[in-house]
């Protein structure tokens, strides 16, 4: 039956068949249309934000977590949209799904230099799948829908439909919105190849494997695989929550230089790496310092990143469930059988708990030492919790040094590695799934970028926990500054009261000064966030040591210089350490 609806209350429907439960943004000029459709809709509840960029990256965690839904920005164009980029682009980089809804100038009033205006579709366009302009009331719902099945396909990732202002504001004769119908079908591996990878694995002697982000659906496929073929599990950052830490075959995030013990130890030998949901990145890969092995199996959804940085003996396309499904089939049509790991699981164990106990064995008074911090929270906190880190010295102690057990239960900005996710992030997780517990461990520098939208999480009764390692210094970048220059050039940062932040969003404020107090800390903090009050923990954190992974990165990267240019470096160093 037609009916009179402007454009829109179209978009609200659509969001709703899509199954949009939450956005994010700030009304303005542009989108006002928008948010009165929005408040009227019993499905979809828009969430108020301080900044666009926490908007962006709410969002953009939402959908990394959610189960059936989407996450979806709700902007105005211009100003709004170029303040959310940072989101967008980590959800480009990541592999992330997200809708971004513009509001847009009026098409029909013949009038330029408008308040806003901009080509929208031309920014956007390194940084999303698709970016739709819509100015007929009839292609409101059509391209909503084509823009989720576009996010949500293949190699997921953001894409933006601008509607313009006289679409969104005036009224036509409209039919009944249609029901969305998903159209997508996951590509299936070739059998030939499957069997092909099946072979090589079987004829290897010490076969790995190394598993990205694109495995977050595979976890018990990878398992069992892992276990079929008696073979060490090593992860990307990204993907670090993909298969379970607790597991005996799972040693660490990479295996390269930079890489912790146990996964350097465990894939010493590595003659054939099975690789699912990977790139073969510079950050997952330590600057590229992995030793990869000539039969190498890449598996991705994605067929434009096979021998981009590493040549495959076995390439296939395919969805990683779907993948890791069938290999197991094929391996146990093959007669393989459990393998008789026992050698290897004991080095493991042996490896996690020697370094475990370097981290651990001499406690701090005037400090917090990482490794009794995150020993700690493990111990404390659920075991289905949801742990987010921003980028920094703090994310590489955490892979290092918090064991995760669920798949996407532990989230990272990685490939576009953007400062000042994780405070935003928290609360999109948590709109997510109010049920669990949430925290996020965030270093000061990150921490200041986004701190106002823990105002957010405090107006809708959120209760994340914010662990803010606060030492003064932008501390991943004063690391490699100190060894090699001598000099910390702009990562000394202000003398930031933390307490002041508490005070100005209405979040509970609690200081963690050394190891003593790390438990009853962070026992208080869990009681407070328990209540819905967001927390922040001030945590004198000591940086002195060095992770793994920086030790691993700086000596590669010296390693990949020409001849002349690391002799020059290492001179520079030299002088500028002994003479001044």
């Amino acid at each position: 039956m037609a009916m009179k609806r402007n454009g829109a209350w179209l978009a609200v429907r659509a969001l709703e068949e899509v199954g949009v439960r939450f956005t994010f943004g700030i009304p303005g000029v542009h989108n006002t249309e928008l948010y009165d459709a929005l408040a009227l809709s019993e499905r979809i509840t828009p969430v108020l934000v301080t900044h666009e960029q926490g908007a962006s990256f709410m969002a953009e965690a939402f959908s990394r977590v959610s189960d059936g839904s989407i996450g979806c920005l709700v902007i105005v164009p211009a100003a709004g949209l170029t303040h959310a980029m940072s989101g967008i682009g980590e959800a480009y980089l990541d592999g992330v799904p997200l809708l971004v809804i513009s509001g847009g100038i009026r098409r029909d009033s013949g009038r330029h230099y408008q308040l806003h205006q901009l080509d929208q579709q031309q920014l956007v366009s390194a940084i999303t799948k698709a970016a739709f302009l819509v100015e007929r009331h009839e292609d409101v719902v059509p391209t909503i829908y084509r823009a989720y099945e576009i996010a949500t396909s293949g190699l997921p990732g953001p894409v933006l439909v601008e509607i313009a202002g006289e679409v969104q504001m005036f009224s036509t004769e409209v039919a009944e919105v249609p029901k969305y119908e998903r159209r997508y079908v996951p590509p299936a591996p070739d059998p030939a190849l499957v069997d092909r990878a099946a072979a090589l694995l079987r004829a290897s002697r010490h076969p790995g494997i190394y598993l990205g982000w694109g495995a977050r659906e595979a976890t018990a496929f990878s398992v069992e695989v892992a276990e079929l073929l008696g073979a060490p599990v090593s992860t990307t950052m990204q993907g670090l929550s993909v298969f379970p830490h607790d597991h005996p075959l799972h040693t660490g995030m990479g295996f390269g230089a930079s890489a912790v013990p146990a996964a350097r130890h465990a894939f010493d030998a590595c003659d054939c790496l099975l690789a699912v949901g990977v790139r073969f990145a510079e950050l997952a890969t330590g600057s590229y310092g992995m030793r990869i092995p000539e039969a190498l199996i890449h598996a991705d959804i994605d067929p434009r990143v096979f021998n981009r940085n590493y040549p495959a003996a076995v390439a296939i396309e395919s969805d990683a469930r779907l993948f890791l499904a069938r290999l197991g089939s094929a391996l146990k049509d093959a007669g393989a059988a459990p393998a008789d790991a026992t050698a290897l699981r004991r080095q493991i164990a042996s490896d996690k708990a020697a370094f475990r106990d370097r981290w651990t064995r001499s406690p701090s008074e005037r400090k917090v030492s990482p490794g009794i911090f995150f020993q700690t929270l493990r111990s404390k906190l659920e075991r289905d919790a949801y742990v987010v880190v921003d980028d920094g010295n703090h994310t590489f102690l955490t892979a290092e040094q918090f064991p995760v057990y669920e798949s996407k239960h532990l989230i990272s900005p990685t490939d576009f590695n953007c400062m000042g996710y994780s405070v935003p992030g928290a609360i999109g997780i948590k709109l997510a799934h109010p049920e669990h517990q949430v925290c996020a461990v965030v270093g000061d520098g990150a921490f200041m970028m986004t701190a106002m939208e823990i105002l957010t999480a405090a107006s809708n009764r959120l209760g994340v926990i914010y662990f803010v390692f606060h030492d003064g210094e932008l501390a991943q970048i004063a690391q490699l500054q100190q060894v090699p220059l001598k000099h910390k050039t702009c990562t000394v940062i202000g003398d930031l009261r933390v307490e002041g932040v508490a005070t100005a969003t209405g979040a509970r404020y609690l200081a963690m000064q050394s190891d003593a107090q790390v438990e009853s800390i962070i026992a208080q903090a869990l009681e407070l966030a328990e209540r819905g009050d967001p927390v922040i923990v001030d945590v004198n954190i000591d940086y002195s040591r060095k992770t793994a992974f920086t030790q691993g990165v700086v000596k590669v990267s010296l390693g990949r210089l020409p001849m002349a240019e690391r002799l020059r470096f290492i001179a520079r160093a030299l002088k500028r350490h002994t003479l001044g």
